[in-house]
């Protein structure tokens, strides 16, 4: 689990790579192969995928007949989609090697029981699994809409009246916001008061663009979740996904990490039973940094080895150290982007600043997960930060700033 998505080993022709496991696409796309990772493909002739940003198709190879495995779990004639250049750049900003992203073709062929808490995942066999009585669950059809799974739900966007509106939102285990809502694909969509305009992530075909707001409560059943952070997006950054014109938005993996997530694409339905995630709040980025993982960096660490002092002075029979100093490659971490006008831009940190310290704490100890923590914590907590800048150690103080 990384900023809410799930990664998972998969064997592709023989080589274990990372994947993402997503809802949200109909197609295994790999797209971050060194000459280390290099693997066999099959069959491969030239292809274009288009997908949410507001750019062109980007280029692509179609490979089919290619070998996949999930442990016990294995397909000899799958076909994969690979992008030529890695638009997403999720390696980076994820902290660990991305290769690519997997859903429906290994969602379509069983019964897929997510625990996020515990971090499992089990896969059974749709014609023999019994599901157990659970009065605690909620179960939704699914609809599917070019093999994309959808429920029909409801949110209350008014603060004033309690209003519900009803919506049909993509199932997207591969996207790490609470939900997403497309403006005005009905009347009752449109952005709340208070919010603030962001890049909220990047597609096949470039940055999707929109705003960060909240609203009161989405509605799952009887489950009702209240004060989840939404993102309203604009028409141009969902062109493509407004082709299904009944859509309203998406339930990403800030809803999804709240529950047991049953995935039952044979059976047509979802089931979901909310586990100890589920009253917490809903948090964001309230920096305005964009921190993106900047490789490894060599680190100079200090060792400190006890011996015992035994002699006849050492009257308490007392442990000292001996100091040493060892070098080991660490993890490095840059900003990437600032949002204009936040507290981060106000204090003066600068794109590309490489992150030394925060709040005393050395970078190389942190990984992208745990920043992304220190980042939302709470309104009005203090940061400090210390970067390199071109050679030089630089120190800024801000504090956290809630927009919504």
């Amino acid at each position: 689990m990384i900023n809410n998505l799930i990664v998972i080993p998969l064997v592709i022709n023989g080589k274990e790579l990372s994947f993402i496991l997503d809802s949200g696409v109909t197609r295994t796309i790999l797209f971050n192969i060194s000459q280390n990772d290099s693997i066999g493909l099959n069959d491969v002739e030239k292809f274009s995928l288009q997908g949410l940003g507001e750019g062109k198709p980007v280029g692509a190879l179609l490979s089919r007949k290619n070998n996949i495995k999930i442990k016990n779990i294995a397909s000899n004639n799958e076909t994969i989609y690979v992008l030529l250049n890695d638009y997403f750049d999720l390696s980076s900003k994820m902290g660990i090697t991305i290769h690519g992203i997997i859903g429906y073709n290994i969602l379509r062929n069983f019964v897929v029981k997510i625990n996020y808490k515990s971090k499992k995942i089990d896969f059974y066999n749709p014609k023999s699994y019994a599901y157990k009585k659970c009065r605690k669950c909620e179960v939704f059809p699914l609809e599917f809409y070019q093999k994309k799974p959808y429920i029909n739900t409801k949110v209350q966007i008014d603060t004033i009246s309690n209003v519900l509106t009803d919506v049909k939102l993509l199932i997207d285990s591969g996207g790490s916001d609470a939900i997403w809502l497309f403006e005005n694909s009905k009347k009752e969509i449109k952005t709340p008061i208070r919010f603030f305009n962001d890049i909220l992530g990047e597609g096949l075909s470039g940055h999707i663009y929109g705003n960060r707001s909240r609203i009161p409560k989405i509605k799952l059943g009887d489950f009702e979740i209240e004060n989840p952070t939404v993102s309203f997006l604009d028409t141009i950054s969902t062109k493509n996904a407004r082709r299904f014109k009944e859509r309203n938005g998406s339930i990403g993996g800030g809803i999804l990490k709240r529950f047991i997530v049953w995935f039952d694409y044979p059976s047509k339905k979802i089931t979901f039973k909310k586990n100890g995630s589920f009253t917490k709040g809903f948090n964001y980025n309230m920096t305005g940094l964009d921190v993106i993982y900047n490789g490894k960096q060599l680190v100079e660490e200090q060792v400190l080895k006890p011996y015992s002092n035994n002699n006849e002075y050492n009257l308490n029979n007392s442990i000292n150290y001996i100091s040493s100093f060892s070098y080991k490659f660490k993890s490095s971490f840059k900003i990437k982007s600032i949002l204009k006008n936040s507290p981060a831009e106000k204090a003066g940190l600068l794109k590309d600043d490489i992150i030394l310290k925060i709040n005393g704490t050395p970078a190389h100890h942190l990984n992208l997960n745990k920043i992304i923590f220190k980042f939302q914590e709470k309104d009005n907590k203090k940061i400090k930060i210390i970067v390199n800048r071109n050679g030089e150690e630089l120190k800024f103080e801000f504090r956290l700033e809630k927009k919504i």
